[in-house]
């Protein structure tokens, strides 16, 4: 894949003259993509460019979600993203451009999507479906990444002995090697005690491992292979937005808040180390209070 890449860098400083910062930045991107494709999941991700689809390039924007990119950095990335993969539909590589429908961020923070409290529901009961032990594992997964406001990465890091089932907490690693405590509603408690006393067993096959999610062959779960599950799970459930690891992250702040939460509780429990990261919440919070005041005024 490094080989497409650097034919597009070559065309790039060559052909259409880019300056070389700009080339060095876009080498950058598109080898940490490449990388990133490359990596090794229960279900490998991307081994040829010619296999790249729109699915591939929602993951990876899920991705840049997750790390919290700023706006600017995330419009260079997706730019270096379109003009690759427009080169490749020139030099007849690929057929179509897959990234053809994104648009680059306007300047400022968008406004992340979120699940209705019924939408994580019908996300939780289709998880809850499935009686293999990957799909019991996967609704687990759901219930503490929603019960705590998780990181996919903080998600399939998580030990056994994070998860502290008698505290009714979970203790994570988030950015900046910053450790918090997050508790736990009884739900997740149950739910994560069930695993690890019928599921997680099966999933090990003899493996020793601390890793608290399992994959097939009882390694650690990597964090593409469950925005995979995820994404399945959603359109069982007939969710109509588009759902990442990361929106569920998005809901579980978005609903403490609306349900009466201060930011900066929020925040904390998000591991946000500035609130103004927090505060793009309050939009969404504040569209919240003026549907429920339409609707409850008896003057509205």
């Amino acid at each position: 894949m490094q080989n497409e890449v650097d034919a597009f860098l070559h065309y790039a400083a060559v052909e259409r003259g880019m300056s070389g910062n700009t080339v060095a930045a876009y080498r950058n991107d598109l080898s940490g993509f490449a990388l990133y494709f490359a990596e090794d999941s229960d279900d490998r991700r991307l081994s040829d460019w010619r296999d790249i689809t729109p699915d591939h390039v929602n993951e990876l924007l899920a991705d840049m979600d997750e790390r919290g990119y700023s706006a600017a950095t995330r419009s260079r990335k997706i730019a270096a993203l379109r003009s690759f993969l427009k080169f490749l539909v020139e030099e007849r590589v690929l057929e179509e451009n897959p990234a053809s429908h994104i648009r680059t961020p306007r300047a400022g923070r968008p406004v992340p999507d979120v699940l209705t409290a019924d939408d994580v529901e019908s996300v939780l009961e289709a998880a809850a479906a499935g009686t293999a032990p990957e799909d019991r594992r996967d609704h687990v997964m759901i219930e503490l990444m929603y019960a705590a406001g998780l990181r996919v990465s903080e998600l399939v890091s998580l030990d056994v002995g994070d998860v502290d089932l008698r505290g009714s907490s979970v203790r994570t690693i988030g950015k900046g090697s910053k450790e918090r405590v997050v508790p736990l509603h009884d739900f997740a408690v149950e739910a994560v005690d069930g695993y690890l006393a019928g599921v997680r067993p099966l999933l090990a096959n003899r493996a020793h491992t601390d890793a608290m999610f399992l994959g097939r062959r009882g390694r650690r779960l990597s964090r593409q292979a469950f925005w995979q599950r995820l994404k399945r799970v959603a359109v069982r459930a007939g969710v109509t937005v588009h759902v990442t690891p990361h929106t569920l992250r998005h809901s579980f702040a978005t609903h403490l808040l609306q349900g009466g939460a201060s930011l900066r509780h929020v925040q904390e429990l998000l591991g946000h180390s500035s609130i103004s990261t927090t505060q793009i919440y309050t939009h969404l919070t504040s569209e919240h209070v003026r549907t429920e005041y339409d609707r409850a005024h008896p003057r509205a």
